[in-house]
C-alpha cells in the first residue's frame, strides 16, 4: 500500500458520501468518519449534538496512479451543494458542513483549482463556499456506519431521497 494515498472530503451525511466513490478501480476503502474538531475518538452521538467541532467526513485510500485525486475532487463536487456552509442538504449544523482536507501541498493546489474553475463555470448562482482545509485527525465512525448503503440498502435509499440531495444534484449536474 505504499503507492497509496489518503483523500478526505466532508460533504454532508457520509452515509451519502461512501457510495460515489465506492465504485472504481484504484479506490482502496472508503471509510466514514469524523474529522476537523478538538475532541480524540469522538462518538456519533457527540459529533451530531455538535459540540466536538468535527464533521462526519469520508477518507478514501486510492492509488492515484489508477484513479488520480483529480478524478476524486470532480466526483466530490458533483455529491455537495459548495454554495452552502450551515450544513448539506436535510442535515443541518457545524457536523454536517462540506470541507475538502488536503493531506499535501499538491492536493490543496488541485482542490484550489479544482474550487476556481468550479466557481469560474457559472453553474451556481450564489459562490462556491466550501472550504479547503489541512487535514486533521481522522477517526472511523461505529462499525454500523461503515457501508450503510450495502448494509441497510432500505433505510440508505429512503434517507438519501428525503434528503433533497439528489434533486439538487440532478439540478446542478
Amino acid at each position: 500500500m505504499s503507492n497509496f494515498e489518503k483523500a478526505t472530503f466532508a460533504g454532508g451525511c457520509f452515509w451519502c458520501m461512501v457510495k460515489p466513490f465506492d465504485q472504481y478501480d484504484g479506490i482502496e476503502r472508503v471509510i466514514s468518519g469524523y474529522t476537523g474538531g478538538s475532541v480524540e475518538n469522538p462518538t456519533y452521538e457527540q459529533v451530531k449534538a455538535g459540540n466536538t467541532g468535527h464533521q462526519e467526513a469520508v477518507e478514501i485510500t486510492f492509488d492515484p496512479t489508477v484513479f488520480p485525486y483529480e478524478k476524486l475532487l470532480e466526483i466530490y463536487w458533483q455529491q455537495v451543494d459548495p454554495t452552502d456552509n450551515d450544513g448539506q442538504f436535510q442535515d443541518r449544523g457545524e457536523s454536517y458542513r462540506a470541507s475538502i482536507f488536503y493531506h499535501s501541498e499538491e492536493q490543496r493546489l488541485k482542490a484550489e483549482q479544482s474550487k476556481k474553475a468550479l466557481a469560474d463555470s457559472g453553474r451556481y448562482k450564489k459562490p462556491v463556499i466550501t472550504p479547503i482545509v489541512p487535514a486533521a485527525a481522522f477517526y472511523s465512525a461505529e462499525d454500523y456506519h461503515q457501508d450503510f448503503y450495502k448494509k441497510s440498502p432500505k433505510e440508505y435509499k429512503e434517507d438519501i431521497e428525503k434528503s433533497g440531495r439528489i434533486e439538487f444534484l440532478s439540478s446542478h449536474w
